[in-house]
């Protein structure tokens, strides 16, 4: 670039300083240093370098760009404001109820991607980006922006290891390393070599700004963008507060906003450099195909025959592979379980949408809602105990509106043998609590497939829980299972009691009643397999036949999962539930003998019937 570019480059760098300072100064909150220190190589980025179609943000061919550090968002603001998406003086509407302009950005605002803030997750989901580029032909590049506090996140180095293990050369991190944390200075301070050995041993190419407040460096190593296959590091030195003397890289600063006669001391320092960026040619986007992710006509039939022996898990590997004929949006990802979660299936078939995340959930997910923003609909398999790592990963996707499909599999005690580190018996709860989900829960290889089309088809975070033991095809290949539904699987005039059931103890409940038949009493059985939404209106008008006695059963404990939510959603009616869950912490052993040990098969239900009765 010539010089008046770079000296332009570094009005604006200060114009988006006055903007982040002035913006928390109104709000009375936010993180106007941690906007400083990153200022220049935003200036850079979004007016020198990326390209894009600004008054278009979601353009498919447009790059990317992620604030990890998402509580520097007026400065992500601010940029956009000068790029002209939007008029600068909204942005002193910063975290106001009425504003979109948040504390920390999310996708309500069309320039988002994904929820940032919670540190630790914006590489993990550029990774998702960059190998959604791949598959779609496209050459945007991803750009994710960290602070060097976020660097102390595990789930950062499960993303820097997965992107040099696929050699993601359109995956760019830059590293805002100006040395103060919250609380005290970072680990490691301004010890670049620390943070360039490091990603270097993860198969990055890395390069340094000694001072990452010179735009002309910055320009030139941003010139090498893309120059080889590996991903690229910036690591650029700079200081908290940057640009604003009495602040500058000073302990006490952080998450504080400036008062009135503060800011005003401040935007007079940077006043006399500032440039608008009105004006300024942004490189626009290459005109590329955009991808094929049009919602198909219809998926193939099943062939499943009543009576046939099947578990879950292998259902769910079935349905993707059938699934995945028909529907190109769909990619499926694992944590080094495909071969438990039967995700290999997809992966044999169709290699190149598959993704082995090998072991690091975290970033599992981290990656699958990248695909999501992308216009794909993402399948993340492992067994669901695992899937708890990743939990706040989860719970920022629902923050994110993500389209995000998770499957667990071994769930419960009846995984048998293997003992309770690996036995899901939370993730009912786990996943009954994000925001906006779907959780799914089936008995038989027919209910899985259906429910596995149902969540392809739906939009948001949905859940389905597969298990590990065969049990039989209840259902005929036409059978429908829409996500909020039930099903009645026993039901005579003159039953009892209604039992619910879902997944493996639905198939003891049906036991159960064979076994209650013979000594005259009926027993109506239902199948939850949408645990939320609850299918209440089938649960509720059994319930009334059976003079509102109503017991629940289920291979998970007795703290938020199938139990409570149907007690909650029948305490409006006034209806009281018994609950049949596992009281205490599971052991080893056969799946039969822990279902009778922890009260919840066949045996038990009858025995708890009959004292209701």
């Amino acid at each position: 670039m010539i010089e008046t570019d770079i000296e332009l480059l570094k009005g604006i760098a200060n114009q988006l300083r006055i903007h982040s300072i002035a913006a928390t100064t109104a709000a009375g909150s936010g993180h106007p240093t941690s906007c400083c220190s990153a200022a220049d190589v935003m200036a850079a980025l979004f007016f020198g370098h990326m390209r894009y179609d600004a008054k278009n943000p979601h353009f498919h061919n447009n790059d990317r760009f992620i604030l990890s550090k998402g509580h520097a968002a007026p400065l992500l603001y601010a940029a956009w404001a000068e790029a002209g998406l939007f008029p600068a003086e909204d942005l002193l509407k910063l975290r106001t109820l009425g504003s979109d302009l948040e504390g920390h950005p999310t996708p309500r605002l069309p320039f988002v991607d994904v929820a940032t803030g919670s540190l630790g997750q914006g590489l993990g989901v550029g990774a998702g980006m960059a190998l959604a580029a791949r598959l779609d032909n496209l050459d945007y590049r991803t750009y994710v922006l960290l602070g060097d506090g976020e660097i102390a996140e595990g789930a950062v180095w499960e993303a820097a290891s997965l992107a040099g293990i696929y050699k993601l050369n359109n995956l760019i991190a830059v590293v805002d390393v100006n040395r103060l944390g919250q609380s005290q200075a970072t680990a490691f301070g301004h010890e670049i070599n620390v943070y360039r050995d490091r990603f270097k041993s993860f198969g990055w190419r890395v390069e340094t700004l000694d001072d990452g407040h010179d735009l002309e460096e910055i320009m030139e190593v941003l010139s090498g963008v893309g120059l080889n296959d590996q991903p690229l590091v910036i690591l650029a030195k700079t200081y908290k507060g940057a640009g604003v003397s009495f602040m500058q890289d000073k302990d006490g600063w952080h998450g504080k906003a400036l008062s009135k006669d503060e800011a005003a001391k401040a935007i007079a320092e940077l006043q006399p450099s500032a440039r608008p960026a009105a004006g300024v040619a942004i490189p626009a986007p290459n005109q590329l195909p955009a991808p094929a992710n049009a919602v198909p006509a219809g998926y193939p039939p099943l062939t499943y025959k009543l009576g046939d022996v099947v578990a879950t898990r292998e259902a769910y590997g079935n349905a993707l592979a059938r699934i995945g004929e028909t529907d190109l949006r769909v990619v499926a990802m694992d944590g080094d379980t495909k071969n438990s979660t039967f995700a290999e299936k997809f992966a044999k078939k169709f290699p190149e949408r598959f993704t082995e995340c090998f072991i690091a959930e975290q970033n599992m997910v981290g990656v699958a809602v990248g695909f999501g923003t992308r216009g794909k609909v993402p399948f993340a398999s492992a067994f669901a105990c695992f899937l708890a790592r990743g939990y706040d990963q989860i719970r920022v996707a629902g923050i994110s509106l993500a389209n995000l499909k998770l499957a667990g599999s071994h769930v419960g005690v009846s995984i048998g043998e293997d003992g309770p580190s690996q036995m899901a018996m939370e993730d009912l709860a786990m996943m009954r609590a994000i925001f906006g989900s779907v959780v799914l829960y089936p008995s038989d290889a027919v209910s899985t497939e259906k429910l596995v089309e149902q969540m392809a088809l739906a939009k948001g975070i949905c859940y389905l829980r597969t298990s590990r033991p065969k049990t039989p095809v209840i259902y005929g290949n036409d059978e429908q299972f829409p996500i909020g539904g039930a099903k009645v699987v026993r039901q005579n005039a003159g039953d009892k009691v209604t039992i619910v059931g879902a997944g493996v103890t639905l198939h003891e409940a049906l036991k159960a009643a064979d076994a209650l038949a013979k000594d005259g009493i009926g027993v109506t059985v239902i199948d939850a397999y949408s645990v939320k939404p609850l299918g209440k209106s089938v649960i509720l008008a059994a319930a009334k036949k059976t003079k509102n006695v109503v017991v629940t059963v289920e291979d998970h404990y007795a703290e938020g999962g199938l139990g409570d939510a149907v007690a909650g959603e029948l305490s409006a009616d006034g209806i009281k539930v018994t609950k049949l869950a596992v009281r205490e912490l599971p052991r080893s052993g056969k799946p039969e003998e822990l279902l009778a040990k922890f009260g919840i098969d066949a045996a038990a239900i009858v025995k708890q019937v009959k004292a209701l009765v």
